[in-house]
């Protein structure tokens, strides 16, 4: 048997050699400029400049001309679905490039009927950076984050500019020779754009899957308030981790040599960030207990209020003043929180009053679950109830018990609408409310004399 050739790696490059090439990259693309540049003198292709700058003058003109029509009748389409509004407002601010783009397309095709092909070839190239650079506007009007379109839409321009001018090569020769090795990985800016595309790339993928999975979640009545959150943000933590992992191992980027650097970044965040981890498993542990859940109306200490939302650190809890209370997931571990309705809606709220001692408390029992029964809110299912509680030093004392399962509507505001009602009744059947008297005497005055 013949031995098997081993194929040897060129070694790469080193820190001088990838200079020398940069250098060398530098000097041809100034060399093409250069010629392209001097082209430009000839007769029909200086022609062709001159022709492109008057179709750039003349978009210019219909666009101060037709921009304020086309708004006013934008304007005018009331009632109109606000996708189609959406869709109007980015065409009326590329009006400039679409007229140009319809504009330059028609002098091309008119020449090449009355002229030879090579006589346009500026022009097409023209023609057909304008058109590459506006479908890119508009395709990258899909992407919601203002950061990652801008990101896509130049990265875009620039590589479709390079492809039409046929400069791929050369870009990419200049980009991957200036670098430097990290042992036997070649760090490059080629790299480093490769990983930026594919990364953002996946990262708008994972984007789109997720949300799609977050509406369906969000309507599956099935799950809990808490599950869906919990699912929600598993999706999201998976999709965006897999999204940059496979980015970075499809640009090339060996990870296993970061498993030790991660280790001991790891270890200094844990120490540092302790307050931050702790919030997020104690998230995680609210989500799978499911002891609140989004729309729970919670006390937590004078904190009172019903949750809007559960985040990965924190719990927005939004009070009846419309103040907004950012709690962190471990004060609801660690501390008593009151759930108003955690297994249940129904809450029993206690008020207390007092009547003269010379008041039936037969009859103020009587009068008093009457008018709370006449309130608004409170429970007919569940009666409300009323117990003599002690004897004061100037009144009987009552409590007066009633349910409600509203307890979102607040609370202050029933107790005051039975206080009301408890009014309206007693001065009605002429039930008094003492308060306490007191005498006051002056000193060195005579005493009154008690009478026979």
């Amino acid at each position: 048997m013949e031995p098997e050739e081993t194929v040897m790696e060129p070694p790469p490059p080193t820190d001088g050699e990838a200079l020398d090439a940069a250098l060398g990259e530098i000097t041809g693309l100034i060399g093409q400029a250069e010629t392209f540049l001097t082209s430009l003198l000839r007769p029909w292709n200086a022609y062709q400049v001159g022709i492109a700058l008057a179709v750039m003058l003349a978009a210019y003109i219909l666009q101060r001309v037709f921009g304020p029509r086309v708004r006013a009748w934008m304007a005018s389409r009331e009632g109109w679905p606000t996708w189609r509004m959406r869709i109007l407002v980015v065409v009326h601010k590329r009006l400039r490039m679409i007229i140009f783009v319809l504009l330059i397309w028609t002098v091309v095709l008119v020449m090449r009927e009355v002229t030879w092909p090579s006589r346009t070839y500026l022009l097409t190239i023209v023609a057909e950076l304008a058109t590459a650079w506006l479908v890119v506007a508009f395709a990258t009007r899909l992407i919601r984050s203002a950061l990652l379109r801008g990101i896509v839409r130049y990265g875009a321009w620039i590589f479709v500019t390079l492809a039409i001018l046929n400069l791929q090569d050369e870009a990419a020769a200049l980009l991957d020779s200036v670098g430097f090795n990290l042992g036997d990985t070649r760090l490059s800016l080629l790299t480093l754009v490769q990983a930026i595309l594919v990364v953002a790339t996946l990262i708008i993928i994972a984007r789109f899957l997720t949300g799609t999975a977050t509406n369906r979640i969000q309507k599956n009545e099935e799950m809990s308030p808490s599950m869906r959150v919990l699912a929600v943000k598993f999706l999201q933590v998976a999709f965006y981790g897999v999204a940059i992992y496979m980015g970075l191992r499809l640009t090339g980027v060996d990870l296993t040599g970061l498993a030790v650097l991660s280790g001991a970044i790891g270890v200094g965040l844990g120490f540092g960030l302790q307050k931050v981890v702790s919030n997020l498993v104690s998230g995680v542990i609210i989500l799978l207990d499911k002891s609140i859940k989004p729309g729970d109306v919670i006390s937590l200490g004078e904190t009172f209020g019903w949750i809007n939302s559960l985040g990965a650190r924190y719990v927005s809890v939004v009070t009846r003043d419309g103040k907004e209370y950012l709690i962190p997931n471990e004060d609801l571990i660690t501390s008593q929180v009151v759930n108003w309705s955690h297994s249940n809606e129904f809450v029993r709220l206690d008020i207390y009053f007092g009547t003269a001692y010379g008041d039936d408390p037969h009859v103020v029992r009587k009068l008093a679950i009457e008018a709370a029964q006449g309130v608004d809110r409170v429970l007919s299912h569940r009666p409300p109830v009323c117990h003599v509680v002690g004897f004061g030093d100037s009144s009987v004392d009552y409590i007066l018990r009633f349910w409600i399962k509203d307890p979102t509507g607040g609370l202050t505001n029933i107790r005051g609408n039975v206080y009301l009602a408890l009014w309206d009744t007693f001065n009605e059947h002429n039930i008094s409310i003492p308060f306490p008297q007191r005498e006051v005497r002056m000193l060195n005055e005579t005493p009154p004399v008690a009478p026979d």
